[in-house]
């Protein structure tokens, strides 16, 4: 994903709107999809619809674990208190605080460094014991903040900050759902929005944490692009103009020299920014627009 094409429709979204202006129920729908996505990757049995149940409508859903509702609700209330977190530093407490706020009354350790060893299923790398956590967190805080001020890229050192929080693994249980959010937090303080990992993702996603494993952050930083471009045009969708409508690949493909067959290799390449519903791929005439530009051929 061309980052340049990412920064143009992050220029659209901050003209019309900025994230603490967002409107409650734009706010709360992408709250629902991510607390979603990001419990479901880690076994819950919450469905999208489930969730947004919860979230949306305020409604109860039967026949589901007390404990996942429980982790849906709170999970959903953290996220939605990055807006704000957004103005203050990422640091050891913030941590404590996510994985206080999401698993209180779940874990018996809950918001506590962990104190056992752990291993990773199927990783490369084992995280370190459990005396050494505390000590490589305040590395990972001073780092993360030096290459700020440096003035890393922010999909790079978002993929940095993330998969050196998941080596290090500081809790005992729900390192994968605190380190997507502190992703997210990272986005928003640099004025990007947020993103939505789900299970759809979650090949892909762990291939991607497996190179970062054996120094090689490249597929991850670009994993992070891509979900970037769906998380700018499904809000554009939302708030922008009409330029902005996610259109099926169809009624694309009438402002472009290419088939809907080639439009949809595109986005599953990660070259066009678009969503994915069910089977079938979305996109906007802004989000082409930019991609006939920079990648492909002018329209006709």
């Amino acid at each position: 994903m061309k980052q340049i094409i990412l920064e143009a429709l992050r220029s659209a979204l901050l003209e019309r709107t900025g994230f603490e202006d967002l409107p409650e129920k734009v706010w709360k729908r992408s709250g629902a999809l991510n607390t979603w996505g990001t419990n479901a990757i880690e076994g819950s049995t919450i469905t999208r619809k489930e969730a947004e149940r919860l979230i949306l409508e305020g409604k109860s859903v039967a026949r589901k674990p007390v404990m996942e509702v429980l982790e849906t609700l709170q999970h959903e209330r953290v996220f939605r208190d990055l807006v704000v977190c957004r103005h203050t530093d990422t640091t050891l407490n913030t941590v404590l605080e996510f994985h206080e706020g999401i698993f209180r009354g779940i874990l018996l350790d809950a918001g506590q460094w962990r104190r056992v060893n752990v291993r990773i299923e199927g990783a490369s790398f084992t995280p370190p014991r459990m005396e050494k956590v505390v000590r490589e967190m305040e590395r990972w805080e001073r780092a993360y903040r030096d290459r700020d001020v440096e003035g890393n890229d922010v999909f790079t050192l978002g993929a940095w900050l993330h998969f050196e929080f998941e080596r290090i693994h500081p809790f005992s249980d729900g390192n994968g759902r605190v380190g997507r959010l502190l992703l997210n937090l990272h986005f928003l303080r640099r004025n990007w929005p947020p993103i939505h990992i789900l299970p759809s993702h979650r090949e892909q996603y762990m291939r991607a944490l497996a190179a970062a494993a054996k120094d090689n952050l490249a597929p991850l930083t670009e994993f992070l692009k891509i979900l970037m471009g769906a998380s700018l045009v499904d809000l554009l969708d939302q708030v922008g103009t009409a330029e902005d409508e996610l259109l099926s690949l169809s009624e694309a493909a009438k402002e472009a020299p290419y088939s809907p067959q080639y439009l949809a290799l595109r986005c599953k390449q990660g070259e066009l920014p678009a969503v994915k519903s069910g089977r079938e791929w979305r996109t906007s005439k802004h989000a082409l627009r930019l991609y006939l530009s920079h990648l492909g051929r002018k329209a006709l």
